[in-house]
């Protein structure tokens, strides 16, 4: 599990999906863009959703377990930026959901799961 840090609170994602969220997030702070970015909560911590509003003036920090780079799936990577640009904002989703509209994509039962760890720590799993 890789982790992303924002603004005192860190998010533990698989390297694999943390990657692909890292090129999508930093193109968008690169031009400047603040946006949203959300997940669903995984069972344990009650079904709910969480987001965060990313705005280029805080510091962000990507953190990946593995010692090597992830391959990029070009059509999740797409998937991803299109969710990004839209008025959901970007939504954690599965690579399994790569190939589902964009507008299916940013629906809960497609995103990942997450579970709090910590006051300021949430964990990641895939449902």
């Amino acid at each position: 599990m890789g982790s992303l840090t924002y603004d005192r609170v860190t998010v533990e994602f698989d390297d694999r999906l943390l990657a692909h969220l890292k090129i999508v997030i930093v193109q968008k702070l690169r031009r400047g863009e603040s946006f949203l970015f959300s997940w669903q909560n995984a069972a344990e911590s009650g079904h709910g959703r969480s987001s965060a509003w990313l705005h280029p003036s805080i510091p962000l920090y990507f953190k990946f377990a593995g010692g090597h780079a992830a391959a990029i799936n070009q059509r999740w990577l797409a998937q991803l930026d299109s969710s990004a640009n839209s008025a959901h904002g970007l939504v954690a989703t599965g690579e399994d959901k790569a190939s589902v509209a964009t507008s299916r994509a940013s629906r809960p039962d497609t995103t990942y799961g997450v579970r709090p760890a910590s006051s300021s720590k949430t964990v990641a799993r895939v449902d």
